[in-house]
C-alpha cells in the first residue's frame, strides 16, 4: 500500500473535485432561477469555468490514478520511477489550486473550457509528460503483446499533450489574427481533447472488465481493436460535427457525420457481451463495480440515440447551443465517463480494502438516488432545449426575458434534480473516502 499511495491520492483528489464540480454546477443552476444570486461575489462567468474545471479534473485525475495503480500493481512489469508520480501529483494539485484561485479572482486568459491564464499550460503539459515517461518506460518492452487498453492509454497520453498544445495555438498571431481559422482550431482541439481523455476512460473500462471477468478476450478481440481504431478516427475527425456552421471543407463535415454515429455502438456491444457472459459469482463478488459498469452501458445506449439525432446537420442546426447539447454533454461526462470511472475506483477500493456490508449498502443507496435524479435531470435538459429551439426558430414574438420567465418551473426542476445528483454521488464519495481513511488509520 505504501508504494501505491500516490495513485490513491490522485483518486481521492478526483473525488473531491467531482463534489466541488457538482456544487458549482448547482450554484450555476440557482443563478438561472435567481439571476442576482451572489452575482457580485461570484458571477455566472466565474461559476461556469469553476464547474468545468472541477468536473474535467475529476475525469482526468481518476483516470490517471487508475492507470498508475494498475501499472504499479502489475507483478510482471517493473514500474519505472515512483518519484515522477509524486512530482506529477503535486504539480497537478498546485496548478489546479492556482487555476481555481484565478477563477475566483475573476482572472481569465484562455478560450472556452480552458479559460485560465495561458501560463498554466506549461505545468499541465509537464505533468502529462511525466506520466508519459513513466508509462512508456514501464511498458514499451512488452509492446508486441499489449492488450487493447494499453494502446488506448498510450494514445490518450500522447494526444492529450498534442491537443492541449493545439488548444493554445491561438497565442500565436498566425492563428489568433484569423477569426475562422481561430474558431475552427478552437473547436477542433477541444473535441479532440475530449476524444483523448475518452481513450483513457474507455481503456480503463476494458481493463476493469478483464479483471472482473478474469478473461482477456474482451481486450484482445478483433472487436476491441476495431473499437480502438474507430475511436482514434473519431478523435481525429469527429470534432467536426461541432462546427457544421463554420465554413470548413465539406468532406470533413460528411466524414465527421458518418463516424460520429459509430463509436459508441461498438462500446455498447462490448460491455453488453461482457455483462451477458459474466458469471453470477463474479457479479456478486464485484457487485458495486459491476453495477456502475452496467449503468454506464445503459447511458452509452441512450447517448447513442441522442448523438445520432444531433449529428444530423439539419437537426444540429436547431439543437446547437440549446440545453439539448448540454444533455448530450452530461450524458457523456456523467452517464458514461463518470460511471466507468466509478466502476474503476470501486474495483480498486474493493480489491485493496474489501468493502464492509454497511459500505456496500450505503453505496447502493447512493447509486439509486443518483440514477433516478440523473434520469429526471437529463429529461429536463431535453425539454428545456426543445422549448428554446422552438422559441428560436418557431417565429415567436416573445422576448428573451419573457421566454426565460416561462422556463422558471423547468429551471427549478433542474436545480432540484441536481440536488438529488449531489446527494447520491455525495453519499458514494463520502463512503469511498471514509473507506480509504479507515485503511490508512489501520496502517499507522
Amino acid at each position: 500500500m505504501k508504494t501505491n499511495r500516490y495513485p490513491f491520492y490522485f483518486i481521492i483528489i478526483a473525488l473531491v473535485a467531482l463534489f466541488l464540480g457538482m456544487c458549482f454546477g448547482l450554484l450555476g443552476g440557482l443563478q438561472y432561477i435567481f439571476p442576482d444570486f451572489i452575482k457580485e461575489k461570484l458571477p455566472f462567468n466565474a461559476v461556469r469555468p469553476l464547474h468545468t474545471l472541477f468536473v474535467v479534473s475529476w475525469i482526468l485525475l481518476a483516470a490517471i490514478g487508475g492507470i498508475y495503480y494498475y501499472l504499479k500493481s502489475n507483478p510482471t512489469r517493473q514500474f519505472y520511477n515512483n518519484s515522477l508520480v509524486k512530482w506529477h501529483f503535486w504539480i497537478f494539485l498546485i496548478t489546479g489550486i492556482g487555476i481555481a484561485i484565478s477563477y475566483l479572482s475573476k482572472k481569465f486568459g484562455g478560450k472556452e473550457y480552458l479559460e485560465f491564464p495561458s501560463y498554466y499550460y506549461f505545468p499541465i503539459v509537464l505533468g502529462w509528460i511525466l506520466l508519459g515517461i513513466n508509462y512508456f518506460k514501464s511498458m514499451l518492452s512488452s509492446f508486441k503483446t499489449w492488450p487493447v487498453y494499453y494502446y488506448m492509454w498510450s494514445t490518450g497520453i500522447v494526444l492529450m499533450i498534442f491537443h492541449f498544445t493545439e488548444a493554445h495555438l491561438w497565442l500565436l498571431p498566425y492563428f489568433r489574427d484569423y477569426y475562422i481559422q481561430n474558431l475552427a482550431i478552437q473547436w477542433k482541439s477541444g473535441g479532440s481533447y475530449v476524444g483523448s481523455w475518452n481513450m483513457l476512460v474507455y481503456g480503463t473500462a476494458l481493463f476493469v472488465m478483464e479483471k472482473i471477468s478474469g478473461e482477456n478476450r474482451y481486450a484482445t478481440s478483433k472487436k476491441a481493436f476495431f473499437f480502438y481504431f474507430l475511436g482514434l478516427t473519431n478523435l481525429m475527425f469527429g470534432w467536426a460535427h461541432h462546427i457544421y456552421m463554420v465554413p470548413t471543407a465539406p468532406w470533413i463535415r460528411y466524414f465527421a457525420y458518418m463516424i460520429s454515429m459509430t463509436e459508441w455502438i461498438i462500446l455498447f456491444s462490448i460491455i453488453y457481451d461482457w455483462r451477458k457472459n459474466l458469471s453470477q459469482e463474479k457479479k456478486i463478488h464485484f457487485s458495486i463495480a459491476y453495477k456502475f459498469m452496467g449503468l454506464a452501458d445503459l447511458w452509452v445506449f441512450l447517448n447513442i440515440i441522442l448523438a445520432l439525432l444531433i449529428s444530423i446537420p439539419s437537426i444540429n442546426l436547431f439543437t446547437h447551443g440549446t440545453h439539448i447539447t448540454v444533455a448530450h454533454s452530461m450524458g457523456t461526462t456523467i452517464g458514461i465517463n463518470t460511471l466507468i470511472l466509478f466502476s474503476s475506483v470501486t474495483y480498486i477500493f474493493d480489491t485493496e480494502f474489501s468493502f464492509t456490508d454497511k459500505t456496500i449498502k450505503n453505496l447502493k443507496k447512493g447509486i439509486q438516488i443518483f440514477h433516478i435524479s440523473f434520469v429526471l435531470f437529463w429529461i429536463t435538459l431535453l425539454i428545456m432545449g426543445l422549448k428554446k429551439s422552438i422559441w428560436l426558430f418557431g417565429n415567436s414574438t416573445e422576448t428573451f426575458s419573457k421566454f426565460q420567465e416561462s422556463q422558471h418551473s423547468l429551471n427549478l426542476a433542474f436545480v432540484l434534480f441536481g440536488l438529488g445528483i449531489i446527494s447520491g454521488l455525495g453519499t458514494i464519495i463520502i463512503n469511498l473516502i471514509s473507506t480509504f481513511q479507515q485503511k490508512q488509520i489501520k496502517n499507522i
